[in-house]
């Protein structure tokens, strides 16, 4: 059954993302390095968001909120762009419950919580905020940071 839309808004919808790539990221999670398994795998299709999302929350358990900045910075900016060329025009929901948003959703996320760690004023809000927006039922449990 379609989502209904929310105040006339549809909810955006990521595209599904290749087998191949899903594979290869799975693989690359269990791999001796992961993160250079998933450097791999991100240069092999850097507009798969789930990987970005992966780097930036492995670098940010491992104590690197520069390094997972970076990571979550480049998956927030292609996940405008894959919202955008699902049909997202700046307002409305990419809900958690499509799992293609989710690698998106959880870039956002990183780039929050790096964006804290490093004391960034202002950004930790307003990607709270636009989670929020994005994701109202609140996956992350972000609505109380």
């Amino acid at each position: 059954m379609p989502e209904l839309p929310l105040h006339g808004v549809t909810p955006t919808h990521i595209p599904a993302w290749p087998a191949d790539t899903v594979a290869a990221l799975e693989a690359a999670t269990a791999a001796d390095d992961p993160m250079s398994a998933l450097r791999d795998v991100a240069a092999s299709a850097p507009s798969f968001l789930p990987v970005w999302a992966e780097l930036a929350e492995r670098s940010l358990d491992a104590g690197d909120p520069i390094g997972a900045y970076a990571f979550a910075r480049v998956g927030y900016h292609r996940g405008l762009d894959a919202i955008r060329g699902a049909g997202w025009r700046g307002q409305g929901p990419a809900p958690w419950s499509h799992e293609p948003n989710r690698g998106f959703l959880r870039s956002l996320d990183a780039l929050r919580r790096a964006a804290a760690a490093i004391g960034e004023p202002g950004e930790p809000e307003r990607c709270r905020d636009f989670l929020l927006q994005l994701d109202p039922e609140d996956h992350l449990g972000v609505a109380g940071q």
